[in-house]
């Protein structure tokens, strides 16, 4: 299996279970893999037969801004739904951070991995 890959999609949302969260939004950082077949859109350069990573992007950046999730685990277990529901993936890893959440720490988050490879 091939794999389509969006690394460091930043996405503002409200995300988190403080009041100050609530009240402002905040970056989240996606890094998202997905189970593919290139080869036919490879053969063919036909954007329709390939896993189009601007149509998942477009589709992720609406739904998260208009998202107002308490738990960035919610918002991944979602997002995956998005992704191998509406565009036919079979397999995904996603990374969902929240940069500076934590002093001292870049980034804190989860990876998920779903589906089969």
């Amino acid at each position: 299996m091939d794999i389509v890959y969006i690394h460091e999609l930043q996405i503002e949302t409200i995300i988190g279970i403080y009041d100050w969260e609530r009240l402002r939004k905040q970056v989240v950082s996606l890094d998202l893999e997905m189970g593919a077949d290139i080869r036919p859109a490879a053969a063919t350069e036909d954007i329709n037969k390939a896993l189009d990573y601007k149509a998942v992007s477009k589709r992720l950046i609406s739904f998260i801004e208009e998202s107002e999730f308490l738990l960035i685990e919610t918002m991944a277990e979602k997002v995956a739904e998005i992704v191998m529901t509406e565009f036919t993936v079979p397999w995904l890893r996603l990374r969902v951070g929240k940069p500076g959440a934590v002093t001292g720490a870049k980034d804190v988050g989860v990876i998920i991995e779903r589906g089969t490879r």
